[in-house]
């Protein structure tokens, strides 16, 4: 089996995939713009062969790159990322080069803009967020006439946080169509509640091979606006409506052989015409794999090796766990640089030392921009975890 891996140097962890493909058996060939000398030793020993690009965002020069290890290996199976940046690109290459394990450009445009997202939920009767498009001022105004304030708008395809907008009332809302801006716009009510997700390694037959969740307490937009610290962590147990909803919606956007994840609101109140207090309702679907520490997390939470898992779906189409480990909580916490806490760094290294797995420094993340220091921690029960997380972020007044 040929297998291209795009961008196997960043993040840094991916080379993981490539590892476990290997010891799979599958020839894994790498195409990236980082130079050869500066690849990790573990991923240059699994390659077997690296192809430097100086500009992967050059659809041409990647092109080349595949058809050369097409004429040199023969057919290409799969071409995957596992990287939500990359996912159009390696559509469009799957397409170019009639590789069938993944969606092609035209099935992956479900994957990127929200309004199709939407209107597959509905057809399956996914729960979802109401919604219109902004494309002309009176349906605007007659849309947040109906549902009230504040009103969310943001870009139809794709979202960088600073473009999300709250509208709190009319004169916001004029102030928002007053402006001319790019692509199409979506507005929708506020949600008062929390994002939960669904993650999972779906086979050909859209069955998870693995599946677990998470919960984020703190939203994105308070850590930007509110200067909160960024707190999220993985379910020691999925629960069955999670799984429920999660399993549904695989079939909707009929996923196979991908790794997953989907996110829902879990409203903390009733709201009118999107459902009652405790309900799941589908926020956004992404193809791949939610990156960065989420791995490591899933692995510590599960006690197993998710790289390991979706190298054997891609070899085997399944995979089977013959031992069945302790399960726990697993958080992922981020101090603020620019803050200042009640408990000093060795402090919270000193009093859970058992459950910390990983303490790091971390310069802009890559979704908030939050400079600052993680904890990755684990723990058996969830009362416990939430005392970790007060300890290590309550702060000075």
């Amino acid at each position: 089996m040929n297998f291209i891996f795009i961008s196997p140097q960043f993040p840094s962890n991916h080379w993981n995939f490539c590892a476990q493909l290997k010891n799979n058996g599958v020839n894994v060939l790498g195409i990236g713009d980082a130079s050869y000398d500066s690849l990790k030793y573990q991923l240059k020993s699994v390659l077997t062969e690296y192809y430097k690009v100086e500009n992967l965002e050059d659809y041409n020069q990647v092109m080349k790159a595949v058809a050369y290890f097409t004429f040199k290996y023969g057919k290409i199976d799969w071409l995957e990322s596992n990287n939500e940046y990359w996912i159009e690109q390696d559509a469009k290459l799957r397409t170019d080069f009639h590789i069938t394990t993944g969606f092609n450009l035209d099935e992956v445009q479900k994957a990127k803009y929200k309004s199709i997202m939407k209107e597959l939920y509905q057809q399956f009767q996914i729960p979802t967020i109401p919604y219109v498009i902004v494309d002309h001022p009176e349906k605007c105004r007659a849309f947040a006439e109906k549902t009230g304030y504040p009103i969310v708008v943001k870009p139809d395809r794709g979202m960088k946080l600073g473009e999300l907008q709250l509208l709190n009332n009319e004169t916001d809302l004029e102030e928002f169509l007053n402006i001319s801006r790019n692509g199409t716009w979506i507005m929708e009510p506020y949600i008062n509640g929390t994002v939960w997700s669904y993650d999972a390694i779906v086979n050909s037959n859209e069955t998870p091979i693995f599946e677990s969740g998470s919960v984020t307490p703190i939203s994105a937009l308070d850590v930007v606006n509110q200067q909160e610290d960024v707190y999220f962590y993985i379910l020691k147990k999925i629960p069955e409506d999670l799984k429920e909803i999660g399993r549904h919606c695989i079939k909707a956007f009929d996923v196979k052989r991908r790794f997953i994840h989907f996110e829902f609101f879990r409203l903390n109140r009733d709201q009118e015409g999107v459902g009652k207090k405790g309900n799941l309702i589908a926020l956004e679907s992404n193809m791949c794999p939610k990156g960065g520490y989420m791995f490591d997390m899933l692995n510590y939470a599960n006690s197993t090796d998710v790289y390991r898992i979706w190298a054997s779906m891609v070899a085997f189409d399944d995979y089977k766990e013959t031992n069945h480990y302790d399960q726990f909580f697993c958080c992922f916490i981020i101090r603020r640089d620019d803050k200042n806490y009640i408990h000093s760094h060795n402090e919270v290294l000193s009093k859970y030392r058992a459950n910390i797995t990983l303490s790091n420094k971390i310069s802009e993340d890559n979704i908030t921009g939050v400079n600052g220091q993680i904890y990755l921690a684990k723990f058996a029960e969830e009362t416990a975890m939430k005392q970790f997380v007060q300890f290590a972020l309550s702060r000075l007044t």
